[in-house]
């Protein structure tokens, strides 16, 4: 699994959130199902009558006389309902024997809904779990393998299930640490087996150190200066560790106001003369695009941000992409919309190029700090 870094903020969920009925999580101990949270046969065979294709991808029902397992849609003539036993996934009718029917294909891939809500599925079981689950658990508690569920996950949220868990125990230390909670016990709480395996991790997984996040952050230090640019004014913020915010706006007060919502408990200070150097080289990038001088960053965000940030990176001067291209660039071609909001949380005006983002039909839309500041961007790099 995949190990997330930066802060974490709203932890990536199931783009689409569909939940198996309720009504087929009844106990009926005379299923054959080996999940103890058994299904209502009734209300399956309901679904087999009638041929409801809502169910399909979530229950599979196997005919004993022909050795045969099917989608609750299938075309096939109606079984005798005696004959018939009821699995939760193909995987359990394939281990009692059944063979695939050849007219419904139960054992193909299944609907991208019915995929976004097994995803949500084992989103949830993970939330709910004192310690992250195996792969394999997580694979059998959704009805497939391991590297068909490892490869439907990252499809859909595009990070892998151990991106998410890692996300996830972190998410849960920073809310331990707000709430008080000493480091060791935060860590133990967010499901921990030692301090060891947290500290193994990325040293920016919280996006600041464990006494910080325990005191509000009012610890952390950024200096700041707001200089005129050709796009009106840019505001740059920086760490210990490097530049955390370059904001773009009309007024000096205006993008003060904006750096104290992003960081509201951080400890403020306007640079100086040691500062200079690094705001020269912002206002550098954001007048001419000059890439020669590096400007050491501190890019915080979560797991799937990170990743989305990356590909913008790589992205040429002069060359534009859709939030599609981004999106299969990544891996994750169902995860647009993700990478849309990707894009407007990015504190990094140019340095984290969201300004070469543009609609299919290559129009100019949607950017945090103006879109004639995303004409100005893009007219300039095109020459």
């Amino acid at each position: 699994m995949d190990s997330p870094s930066g802060s974490i903020g709203t932890l990536p969920r199931a783009l689409i959130a569909v939940e198996p009925s309720a009504e087929m999580r009844l106990s009926n101990p005379a299923s054959p199902a080996s999940d103890p949270k058994r299904l209502d046969e009734d209300a399956v065979w309901r679904a087999v009558e009638t041929r409801d294709r809502g169910l399909d991808g979530q229950v599979y029902y196997a005919v004993k006389t022909t050795g045969i397992y099917c989608l609750p849609s299938c075309p096939a003539r109606k079984p005798n309902r005696s004959n018939v036993f009821f699995y939760a996934s193909a995987a359990e009718a394939e281990q009692e024997g059944y063979r695939p029917c050849r007219r419904c294909k139960p054992n193909a891939e299944a609907p991208a809904s019915v995929w976004a809500g097994r995803v949500e599925q084992a989103c949830r079981l993970m939330e709910n779990a004192e310690t992250p689950p195996a792969l394999a658990e997580l694979a059998h508690a959704v009805g497939c393998s391991a590297h068909h569920y490892h490869r439907q996950f990252k499809k859909a949220l595009g990070i892998t299930p151990r991106a998410y868990a890692a996300a996830l125990q972190n998410h849960r230390v920073r809310e331990a640490l707000s709430r008080g909670a000493t480091v060791t016990e935060a860590l133990y709480e967010a499901g921990f087996n030692s301090s060891g395996r947290f500290y193994s991790g990325p040293s920016d997984a919280l996006g600041m150190s464990p006494g910080s996040i325990r005191k509000g952050g009012a610890s952390e230090q950024l200096t700041f200066s707001t200089m005129p640019c050709s796009l009106g004014h840019v505001l740059v913020a920086a760490s210990a560790k490097g530049v955390c915010a370059i904001l773009l706006g009309d007024s000096a007060e205006g993008l003060a106001r904006d750096l104290r919502a992003l960081f509201p408990t951080a400890s403020l200070s306007e640079g100086g003369a040691k500062f200079a150097a690094t705001s020269a080289a912002v206002v550098a990038l954001v007048d001419t695009q000059n890439t020669k001088t590096e400007i050491p960053l501190d890019i915080r965000g979560t797991a799937f941000q990170r990743r989305v940030w990356e590909a913008l990176r790589k992205i040429p001067a002069g060359q534009t992409q859709s939030y599609s291209d981004v999106a299969a660039a990544i891996e994750a071609p169902e995860a647009v919309r993700a990478v849309a909001r990707a894009c407007a949380a990015n504190k990094l005006a140019v340095a984290i190029p969201c300004h070469r983002i543009v609609r299919r039909d290559g129009s100019v839309a949607g950017y945090r700090w103006g879109t004639a500041r995303k004409r100005a961007l893009l007219d300039r790099e095109k020459g």
